[in-house]
């Protein structure tokens, strides 16, 4: 018995024995078929890759071809070739890398890379940070192979007509403004609306389309807001009431408020470093051919009264709408322009559509190498590299089976997105950044906005008081049998008595009756602009068509009075009136006035560097608001409103540039947004501030814009040097 024990004992350990060692061979085996495929597949790659310049081996290939190459790469099996010592391995034979399916418990087979699944978020997302540092350096090479040229400057005008439309959308609010309110009747607590709707609807419109040009695209988030603006601005010029004609420029405002980030980040992105400073500081040369159209249009349209028609009483149709729709040709043409241009390169290569984006790099490629005169000069990269995408997990109901719910979803889902790539412009290494930024675009915007509404208010207050010091006063008059034929203007009438008199085909601006009588008169065929009747007395006076309304009658008596044919709505006339045309000359001197420092900006941006320009352009632009105490006549306000703008553009043209190379390129549209929506706010606040301190004093005004903008620019010499970086 314990002979047989000891027998069965010996046979299972020799059965062990041979188990382990067929084990252990079956393993070496593998190893060695696995260490052969890897070899093959280095060594190929290594031959892929191989360039005559030492700095492109990662990156091109001798007389590579894309198509077949990338097929050949993808299609052949490198597990399955090569053969070892003992037997050859054959395609279609198991080769000892099971797939991923194959392993027990969730294991990964010897050999074979973890798959995602497998891996933690932040193994992850270490390796898509690792995958888009490789991709920045790569691009920047790939742009420089495809050069600077044709296209690029094609892209240049379509684009720069889109930042025209913003430029002119901000001065369209300062022109119509007078005149859409006289022209609707608004009274003077709602005047101030129209400004405060088209800046609110910018600064949503900055933050949300640049949140979406990160998700869908730098081309289509643009196309779209470019649509919302030219369609809601054509509708505006044709609305009758206040209420609808605000909310016709809110959804306008909403749509140009995308322009500018996208824009930016659109453009930076087909740029070579060396010229990516000097050609978006061309690009805002746009905003101000845009403010400088905006003025000369208003200039040549609004004051022309007689551009206008009307349908009965309810529809009238003015110059300043005429204006509007002239003021929205630059938005229709960007919109036309950019459906022949291909979608950023870079944006595409952000979420993994290489192919799409090797062919627009090509295209870039081809088109500037014919522009040249060098067709025959070949496109050599091959393979691009694409970071790693990282899925995100959508809840979606499960009732979505109605339109309107699978809109509600996808709706939600997209603004959720947005809200996550914007809270990741506060995440490490970007966020101090981002605070930097917000400071420098804050203190900019407010005393920027807030001076440049205070100038031209200043400048206003200095008419009226001029024109109020040429006012003329009569009183105690007597006039009877008297026609009034010619226009009177600028007068106060005090206890005058007017007998038997006739107001005939004449126009009333600025005058005052106060305490009058008027007895046995005829009005007739009048006009009338600021001009009211207080505690007067009329007797057998007979009113036909005037446009003399109740309103303008204040503590006013009528015996046997009778009215015919009056006029309804408030009257517009520039006949005779200059203050408009110099309001909108005004403009258009303090437009242009940014020309040299755009040319100074552009010339000098790569060469003394973004930082020096931003910090010693907003320290200059607080330092000449001082020269303001000296600003007593027209003249001299005009002139330091010229040496303001001309300062503080480099400033502009500098932060701009900053904030594109400092953000990545998955959240560069969506910080550029903020960024820009926090400027909007800024100015809505800089409008209220300043403009509340308008005739009363110089002091405020002058050290709180002095202060706001040195801080700004001490903050912005802070922000890191960009001028020698690749774009992230």
């Amino acid at each position: 018995m314990e002979e047989s024990y000891k027998d069965r004992t010996s046979l299972v350990k020799g059965a062990k024995d041979i188990a382990k060692e067929v084990k252990r061979q079956a393993v070496k085996k593998v190893n060695k078929a696995v260490d052969k495929a890897q070899d093959g597949y280095t060594q190929r790659s290594y031959n892929r890759f191989q360039d005559e310049e030492d700095d492109d081996d990662d990156y091109y290939v001798q007389g590579g071809n894309y198509s077949v190459e990338a097929n050949d790469d993808e299609g052949s099996s490198e597990a399955t070739e090569g053969h070892d010592e003992d037997d050859e391995i054959y395609e279609g034979e198991y080769q000892g890398i099971p797939n991923m399916g194959q392993g027990k418990d969730g294991m990964v087979a010897l050999g074979q890379p973890m798959r995602d699944e497998y891996k933690d978020r932040h193994e992850l997302e270490t390796e898509r940070k690792a995958d888009e540092e490789e991709l920045a350096q790569q691009y920047e090479l790939i742009i420089q192979e495809c050069g600077h040229g044709r296209f690029q400057w094609a892209l240049f005008f379509v684009l720069g007509m889109a930042l025209m439309a913003d430029g002119v959308e901000v001065f369209v609010v300062g022109f119509v403004l007078p005149s859409a309110e006289t022209d609707m009747c608004i009274p003077n607590s709602g005047s101030g609306w129209l400004g405060d709707i088209v800046y609110l609807g910018m600064m949503v419109g900055a933050f949300f389309w640049g949140g979406l040009a990160d998700k869908v695209g730098r081309r289509q988030s643009l196309l779209i807001c470019m649509s919302v603006n030219g369609f809601f601005a054509f509708l505006s010029s044709f609305v009758q009431g206040y209420g609808f004609f605000l909310f016709c420029r809110l959804f306008s405002g909403f749509g140009i408020g995308g322009a500018v980030p996208t824009v930016f980040s659109y453009f930076s992105e087909v740029l070579a470093r060396e010229k990516r400073g000097e050609h978006l500081s061309w690009l805002c040369m746009f905003w101000m051919i845009g403010g400088i159209y905006a003025s000369a249009m208003a200039w040549a349209i609004i004051p022309h009264y007689g551009w206008s028609f009307s349908m009965g009483s309810a529809y009238q149709f003015h110059s300043w709408r005429v204006f509007v729709i002239v003021c929205a040709l630059p938005c229709v043409s960007s919109v036309v322009a950019l459906t022949f241009m291909p979608e950023s390169p870079r944006f595409l290569l952000e979420v993994g559509k290489h192919d799409e984006a090797w062919m627009i790099l090509k295209q870039i490629h081809d088109t500037n190498m014919r522009a040249r005169g060098q067709p025959e000069k070949v496109f050599t990269v091959n393979r691009i590299k694409t970071p790693k995408q990282i899925d995100e997990l959508i809840e979606i109901e499960s009732d979505t089976g109605t339109w309107y719910r699978r809109c509600f979803v996808r709706i939600r889902t997209e603004l959720y997105g947005i809200w996550l790539t914007f809270m990741r412009c506060f995440n490490y290494p970007v966020k101090d950044n981002t605070v930097k930024l917000t400071a420098v675009w804050f203190t900019l915007s407010f005393g920027y906005y807030g001076l440049s509404v205070w100038f031209p208010d200043v400048i206003k207050h200095l008419q009226s008081d001029e024109y109020a010091s040429r006012v003329k006063h009569f009183m105690n008059e007597e006039v009877s049998h008297f026609v009034f034929n010619f226009t009177l203007e600028n007068q106060i009438h005090t206890n005058g008595e007017f007998i038997n008199d006739r107001f005939i085909m004449m126009k009333f601006k600025s005058v005052t009756f106060e305490d009058s009588l008027f007895k046995n008169c005829l009005f007739e065929d009048i006009t009338s602009m600021n001009t009211y009747f207080r505690n007067c007395t009329f007797v057998n006076t007979t009113f036909y068509n005037t446009d003399l309304e109740q309103y303008k009658f204040i503590d006013s008596d009528f015996i046997n009075c009778t009215f015919f044919h009056v006029r309804t709505g408030c009257q517009i006339s520039f006949d005779d009136d200059y203050s408009a045309y110099w309001i909108y000359f005004v403009n258009f001197l303090g437009t242009l006035a940014v020309l040299p420092g755009n040319i100074v900006s552009a010339l000098l941006m790569d060469r003394i560097g973004r930082l020096t320009m931003l910090g010693g352009s907003m320290v200059l632009s607080g330092i000449s608001c001082f020269f303001l105490w000296f600003g007593t006549s027209e003249s001299m306000m005009i002139g330091m409103l010229c040496l303001y703008n001309g300062l503080t553009i480099s400033a502009w043209n500098s932060l701009d540039v900053i904030t594109v190379e400092l953000y990545p390129t998955d959240r560069r549209a969506t910080g550029f947004g903020f960024l820009n929506a926090l400027c909007k706010a800024a100015a809505v606040l800089g409008n209220l501030i300043f403009g509340s301190l308008v005739g009363i004093t110089k002091a405020i005004p002058i050290l709180l814009a002095s202060t706001v903008l040195v801080c700004g620019g001490l903050v912005g010499l802070r922000l890191p040097d960009t001028r020698t970086q690749v774009l992230m």
